[in-house]
């Protein structure tokens, strides 16, 4: 149970200090961050449940008001932006990701990268689009296009989790909560 909480507590702080990668902003109001990657991370290193509470943890500290999204952005106004749906996807995707590499018994390398790409990619993007959409008051087509720029960025995230997933797996195969 400690060793969880560690492990939860040390993915939360992962996805803080991505923050602090400077941000580009877009015309859409919702920045290219580094700290999707850490989404992606907590499902593929920590696994479906433990991901989703690390970065519940993560979105509690910055609702609660620290300034832990990019740009040192917190409080609860973030809920009254264009990146509500990111925001809310952020659980969503960590969890579809480490649901995703526990259940695919495939090589870890690939298994991590795929579940990234679904649940760190495709599912965020899904829901951070729809948050998007109703924010700007765009259709979803229209949000769909000011989100593109972000699919190149979060497709090498994605490789970036694999590989940093396989690097733990070879190094400290017990770290790998994912596949227990």
């Amino acid at each position: 149970m400690e060793k969880n909480l560690t492990h939860i507590a040390l993915f939360a702080a992962l996805i803080a200090v991505l923050g602090l990668v400077p941000k580009i902003d877009l015309a859409s109001g919702v920045p290219i961050t580094a700290q999707s990657l850490g989404i992606m991370l907590c499902g593929t290193v920590l696994g479906a449940k433990r991901g989703a509470l690390a970065v519940l943890l993560f979105l509690a500290l910055t609702l609660a008001g620290l300034p832990l999204l990019s740009g040192g952005r917190g409080g609860l106004g973030v809920l009254a932006s264009p990146t509500v749906g990111y925001i809310i996807g952020f659980p969503i995707a960590a969890f579809v990701t480490g649901l995703i590499v526990h259940h695919w018994r495939a090589p870890i390398l690939p298994a991590a990268i795929v579940a990234a790409f679904l649940g760190g990619l495709v599912v965020l993007n899904a829901v951070g689009i729809a948050g998007m959409a109703f924010m700007l008051d765009k259709t979803l087509p229209e949000a769909t296009l000011l989100a593109a720029p972000y699919l190149i960025g979060d497709t090498i995230e994605a490789v970036l989790a694999g590989l940093v997933t396989q690097a733990i797996a070879q190094m400290r195969p017990e770290a790998l909560l994912s596949r227990g």
